[in-house]
């Protein structure tokens, strides 16, 4: 046996291992968080670890050049233990624990996405409320000649109040009905559940205490987890808070992670860390800053794809993945939220958006309600960027959708510099044609980029092919100071010199990294064409795209179009529509109505299966080029 010692942000964490075991399995047995977009391919560099003592059979990669592998920087997914070391895991190694960017909920802008969605809903003839209140009561307190039990006082009480003709109380509030109500003087209110047959008294509170209703919203992605807190009266916004998605370090992909699920202790390897590592830290962060205990929240919706539902469920995920793919569940109902142990109110009903296929989940159903394409004559498209690109096509009379894998990339992964959109990204950025200088954004309050996100990414190659910096096939064509060629004539371009930063290495973009994203934007654009073209139509059909996805603070579509990535159509027909699976999983936690009418839209959907699709690779493989091997599909981009 040998020792291994990860030192984390100074803290040390050891393992006993074998001798000739695989670090990066070390690292995850130790649940030391190094992210491995490939899940230990050796096909992304991510996984860089230092080695500060001790000795690693460690091969150089073309991730690691020689004057990093001389200071001790290792890929962990290609290193085996010799004997004892101590490696040093970066910040950036483990970045999914870092708060991800979410769009400011505070500020007037964002506030208005939800309070449009609010509108646009009510507008089409939804009612905004559910079946949750707070009653307030004033009891008469037992004496010797009434001797009527706790319960019974309380349900003849929401009767007489309610006209209800039968209240039942749950475990959860008789275990507190008879010291609230006697610390109290009988003063107390109670939390309800409305239905059909009867009124539930969900809990039983001082008299005085909170009125307000809280309920949890969460975008479960692939890479990265927002959640918001609402107080499920009015629809107001309480509190929001991101993570990574802890399952990131067994992969970036679905594919990797139902790999990973199949081996042993897999699935509750995967379950912990999207649970405990993710889900629990935000549920308690946002109930510590608007200062509700997490026992108050009496529901939570969820929107995620069909794949991290299952694996967030513990439930077998092989079947999505093997012909004729078919998941356990599209609609999951009755789930409690403590089946999970998220810390919630015991009785808190977890909801869980649809799913329509298996790589068409909820977050796709929220998403394309939240669009309200389905409330409209026109024919428009969404599309929604993230590690599975996925895209609903229709109007109030017709929906189809359809998935492909455009893997990380978006969200920074498979991408040498990408990272996803947290403080010091570049996530816009221009070029000057001439001095081939770069202007960039960043986000957040940093001084010095730390790599680029999605929507930044876009913008580098879109400029870089603007200006000629690179053709169509998105190798370097010009020369200049911040062009860099390594021994094998591989070009890369140079955002920001590691001498003006302070830190470890450039900031830059190379060949394999817009290679990958070319990829990444022809599977969205194929996926267009195909599903448009398995009706007789093209982009000329459409009034509207819109386009959601948390890549950044917000995408140039022109940009967009110019790599080829989105049809070649009126620029005003775009609309950046945010984190749109968020929106819609916040109108159905706010509104039963809107639950019952997302429904309704994954039932009605047609999926459109593009691995079966003739044509399809073709049409893929055409895509791959800057901005496609068409040039007539893309006339405004004058290439």
């Amino acid at each position: 046996m040998v020792s291994v010692t990860f030192r984390v942000n100074g803290a040390d964490v050891v393992l006993h291992a074998a001798e000739g075991d695989n670090l990066l399995d070390a690292a995850r047995r130790a649940n030391v968080a190094i992210d491995a977009p490939c899940s230990g391919n050796g096909a992304c560099g991510k996984c860089r670890v230092k080695l500060l003592s001790g000795d690693l059979d460690s091969p150089q990669t073309r991730h690691i050049t020689d004057e990093e592998y001389a200071q001790g920087w290792r890929l962990s997914c290609v290193s085996k233990l010799t004997g004892d070391v101590v490696v040093e895991v970066p910040d950036i190694a483990s970045a999914y624990r870092s708060r991800m960017k979410v769009a400011d909920i505070s500020s007037e802008k964002e506030l208005a996405i939800f309070n449009h969605t609010r509108a646009e809903i009510a507008e089409a003839g939804i009612e905004m409320g559910n079946n949750l209140s707070v009653l307030t009561l004033a009891l008469t307190e037992p004496t010797i000649d009434d001797t009527m039990p706790d319960n019974e006082r309380l349900s003849r009480k929401i009767m007489e109040e309610t006209g209800a003709e039968k209240v039942e109380v749950t475990y959860a509030a008789l275990k507190k009905l008879a010291r609230v109500l006697r610390e109290n003087a009988f003063n107390v209110r109670c939390v309800l559940e409305t239905a059909a047959e009867a009124v539930r008294v969900l809990d039983v509170l001082p008299g005085d205490a909170d009125e307000r209703i809280p309920g949890v919203v969460v975008d479960l992605g692939t890479t990265s987890v927002a959640a918001i807190l609402v107080d499920m009266r009015d629809g107001s916004i309480l509190a929001k808070a991101s993570t990574g998605n802890g399952q990131i370090r067994y992969g970036a992909d679905v594919i990797n992670r139902i790999i990973e699920a199949s081996r042993e202790g897999g699935s509750e390897r995967l379950q912990h860390a999207v649970i405990e590592e993710s889900l629990c830290p935000l549920i308690q962060q946002m109930c510590a800053a608007a200062k509700i205990p997490s026992e108050r929240v009496y529901r939570m919706c969820l929107a995620g794809n069909t794949t991290m539902n299952h694996l967030l469920l513990g439930l077998d995920t092989d079947p999505v993945r093997m012909e004729p793919y078919i998941p356990s569940f599209f609609l999951a109902d009755d789930m409690r939220a403590n089946d999970l142990k998220l810390g919630l109110h015991p009785e808190a009903k977890l909801i869980l958006a649809p799913n329509i296929g298996s790589y068409v989940g909820g977050d796709i159903t929220a998403g394309a309600f939240a669009s309200m394409l389905w409330n409209r004559e026109e024919l428009a498209l969404f599309i929604d960027l993230g590690t599975n690109g996925e895209l609903v096509f229709g109007n109030n009379e017709f929906l189809m959708s359809c998935a492909c894998s455009a893997g990380p990339a978006f969200e920074g992964g498979d991408i040498s510099c990408g990272m996803r959109a947290t403080d010091g990204a570049i996530d816009s950025c221009s070029i000057d044609k001439e001095t081939m200088e770069p202007t960039f954004t960043l986000i957040g309050d940093a001084k010095h980029p730390v790599g680029i996100c999605g929507s930044g990414i876009i913008d580098v190659i879109a400029e870089l092919f603007r200006t000629g910096i690179i053709n169509g096939k998105g190798k370097f064509s010009r020369e200049g100071r911040r062009i860099r060629r390594d021994e094998n004539g591989m070009g890369s371009y140079i955002l920001a010199f590691k001498e003006d930063t302070g830190a470890v290495r450039d900031v830059s973009i190379n060949e394999v990294d817009i290679d990958s994203f070319i990829r990444a934007k022809g599977a969205i654009f194929s996926a267009t064409m195909t599903m448009l073209g398995s009706m007789g139509m093209d982009p000329s059909v459409l009034n509207h795209v819109y386009v959601a996805g948390g890549i950044g603070s917000g995408i140039n579509m022109r940009n967009a179009v110019t790599i080829g990535m989105l049809p070649d159509i009126d620029i005003s027909l775009f609309s950046y529509i945010g984190n749109s699976s968020l929106s819609g999983a916040y109108a159905m936690l706010t509104s039963d109505q809107s639950r019952e009418k997302v429904d309704e839209l994954a039932r009605s959907m047609t999926y459109l299966e593009l691995s079966t699709e003739p044509g399809y690779m073709d049409a893929f493989i055409a895509a791959c080029f800057l901005p496609h091997t068409d040039a007539n599909l893309f006339p405004s981009v004058g290439c």
